[in-house]
């Protein structure tokens, strides 16, 4: 059966309506689950079967039958080793559908069908009794409901319910405790993804400053956390300003209270030094005794030798309300405030009355410069790129003539800002926009820098723009640089292509665009670690899970595994196989063309790897030898090792020897690929042969 599903389209602007497949969410769902890396997670997998086999042993030792509650079974894993570690039945429950399906099979191939019972329901609703969905309640609840800041999937909320419905007082829990850890730090690049900072501009009648408007500089932002792959962060980039503390612990052995609360420690500062970021991360201790742990801390906390990969669980990375000066050993007071769901941070210094009041209840905050609303952190980092910006100045000096009309497609930029500014005062700037949100913001920005009357905000789609819009002038400069909150893949800016084709007829003869083109880049590279996310496992743990490669396969090959996908490589180190190679270019001083744009080549492997997967970007070409890559900055030694734009995502297409674990026999000498671009549609289709 098939349904219309519809969709804005990032590349063209419009609205489309798709025929898919009834199961296309299904397939997406499975082909982007994180299942591979859980996994591959070898240290936590081990740490699981150890702390298992721990609890069954003493249930065991109490003379008492081991009765296992699994909540979130996923393929059954934790099931299967409880089983083995004697378990005498285990209950194994999994609320999506697909998956539990996929358990039966994998439980049933591996020999446990008359110890696990997979359930389908939500734990919420499993009932207990004679009639119901477990006989009794267990001795043994395992379960793995964490994600990057613990409790971001429900952990606690389950746990509560678990313990009131589905478990024994004083049963055994694996994992048995969780502590969260916390540190605190200034960094001026961590801090460039919350705050926009001052931007400087040298034009002819002198230095102008372009400021962010006061709602954006006491804005504490919004409370969802930022969770990367801090162990890619340099140390250089970040200054220590107070050890690492706990900031609290959760023993999941007793009943769990999911209610709003906070918590406070007292930190003695390291180091004088502007306190702007909280760093965080947990460990779980498998056992009572702590003597089996899983810790996610990064690398200058434990040694590199006991360095696990892993992308399921993360780091976290909190933004203070605002940053605060602190003095190396004067005393300082930490709360975190946590709901359910989510955990956020402010920071008071410690004075002598306050030392013996309770805990400082602080507001979840709420972001009211919208600016957290629309933009990413990753954008607020471009914005504050002062080399990207001198780019553009660069750029905008060279085009822009006293009499220039210029016109600016571009969501929530400083373009018109610096173009008026290079103008000396004589440009017209009108910006185009078409959500309220982000006219909002760029009229508080204009008004923060007394703007307000010299740039015009157009509030109309490119193709709805009408002459009286721009008081029946011609265009004579038309600005992007391109970016909109739209796109995930790379190319999906190229909708700047598609807005400067909507606008032709008010436009000049011999307009200027800036950028005046833009090209698509293709490099081959085997990845450090990131494969492990689209690699099949065969066996887990001396566990046949082939089961769930297979699905995982199945719905990959529905479609995933003929697109590319959005990562920001900065945080998973790969090495060059090839040359950068320029694959198509995008001319927008002439309007898109009726027909497809498509290349086909091969690429000679330089070094020695595993090709994994090739990685796409884009560079804009924004006047004569002036580009910005949102990809490849530089190859940086003879290893091939890579440095990617930080602020940008960029498309990596696995290879089907990842996905398929194929063992090549010969090293392959070249890649062979076929690009189209379908300027109908604004897709992208790729092929690629080893």
């Amino acid at each position: 059966m098939k349904t219309f599903c519809g969709r804005a389209n990032p590349t063209t602007g419009t609205m489309e309506w798709l025929e898919e497949d009834e199961n296309y969410d299904y397939h997406q769902e499975i082909a982007r689950s994180r299942y591979a890396d859980m996994l591959h997670d070898k240290d936590r997998n081990v740490k699981y079967y150890q702390g298992i086999r721990a609890a069954v042993s003493r249930v065991k030792q109490r003379g008492e039958k081991a009765i296992v509650l699994d909540i979130g079974t996923g393929t059954g894993l934790l099931s299967m080793m409880a089983a083995s570690a004697g378990a005498d039945f285990c209950y194994a429950i999994e609320v999506f559908k697909p998956m539990a399906n996929a358990a039966v099979k994998i439980v049933e191939k591996n020999g446990f069908r008359d110890k696990i019972k997979v359930i389908n329901k939500h734990s919420t609703e499993v009932t207990v009794g004679p009639d119901g969905d477990m006989q009794c309640r267990a001795n043994i609840l395992v379960t793995e409901l964490f994600d990057t800041e613990l409790i971001g999937e429900g952990a606690l909320p389950t746990y509560e319910h678990a313990h009131k419905y589905l478990v024994q007082e004083g049963c055994e829990a694996v994992p048995h405790r969780a502590t969260v850890y916390v540190q605190l730090v200034e960094s001026k690049r961590m801090w460039s993804w919350n705050k926009l900072f001052p931007v400087h501009v040298e034009a002819e009648d002198g230095e102008k400053i372009i400021v962010s408007p006061s709602e954006m500089e006491n804005c504490p932002g919004v409370p969802s956390v930022c969770d990367i792959q801090l162990n890619q962060m340099p140390s250089c980039d970040f200054t220590i300003l107070s050890d690492v503390v706990t900031m609290f612990s959760v023993d999941f052995s007793k009943p769990v209270r999911s209610a709003s609360t906070s918590y406070r420690v007292q930190l003695e500062p390291v180091k004088s030094g502007k306190a702007q970021i909280v760093l965080s991360w947990w460990d779980i201790d498998m056992d009572p005794s702590g003597m089996i742990n899983c810790t996610m801390a990064p690398y200058w906390v434990k040694s590199t030798s006991a360095f696990q990969w892993r992308d399921h669980w993360m780091q976290c990375v909190y933004f203070l309300p605002n940053e605060e000066p602190v003095l190396q050993g004067e005393k300082v007071y930490l709360t975190a405030c946590r709901d359910e769901y989510s955990v956020w941070y402010a920071l008071q210094k410690a004075r002598a009355e306050e030392e013996n009041k309770a805990a400082v209840r602080v507001e979840s905050p709420v972001c009211r410069c919208q600016a957290h609303l629309l933009w990413n952190r990753p954008r607020f980092g471009q914005l504050n790129d002062q080399n990207r910006t001198r780019q553009y100045i660069k750029s905008l000096m060279k085009v822009l003539k006293t009499d220039s009309v210029c016109l600016c497609i571009s969501d929530g930029s400083l373009l018109p800002v610096l173009a008026h500014y290079l103008g000396a005062e004589q440009v017209q700037c009108f910006f185009l926009f078409f959500l309220s949100l982000r006219f909002s913001l760029v009229f508080l920005f204009f008004k923060a820098n007394n703007l307000e009357d010299k740039i015009k905000i157009i509030e109309a789609r490119p193709e709805l723009l009408t002459s009286s819009h721009l008081e029946d002038k011609k265009i004579s400069v038309l600005v992007g640089e391109p970016f909109f909150t739209t796109s995930l893949l790379p190319w999906h800016n190229l909708y700047f292509w598609y807005a400067r084709t909507a606008v032709t007829s008010h436009l000049t003869s011999n307009v200027t665009v800036l950028p005046q083109s833009a090209s698509l880049h293709m490099m081959i590279v085997e990845f450090q670690d990131l494969w492990r996310i689209r690699s099949p496992c065969g066996t887990c743990e001396g566990f046949d899970v082939q089961t769930m490669d297979d699905m995982i396969k199945n719905s990959l090959n529905f479609r995933e595994s003929k697109e590319a996908e959005p990562h920001p490589l900065w945080e998973y180190p790969c090495k060059s196989l090839s040359d950068p190679q320029e694959v198509l270019t995008f001319d927008f001083r002439k309007t898109v063309p009726q027909h497809s744009l498509s290349t086909e080549g091969s690429v000679n492997l330089l070094r020695k790897g595993k090709s994994h997967g090739a990685v796409l970007w884009m560079e804009y070409h924004l006047a004569a030898d002036i580009s910005v890559s949102t990809g490849l900055l530089q190859i940086s030694n003879e290893k091939g090792n890579c440095e990617w734009n930080p602020h940008c995502k960029q498309a990596v297409y696995f290879f089907s020897s990842v996905i398929e674990s194929e063992t090549l026999s010969d090293i392959p000498s070249a890649v062979t690929y076929a690009i189209n671009f379908n300027t109908k549609t604004g897709d992208i289709a790729m092929d690629f042969k080893l």
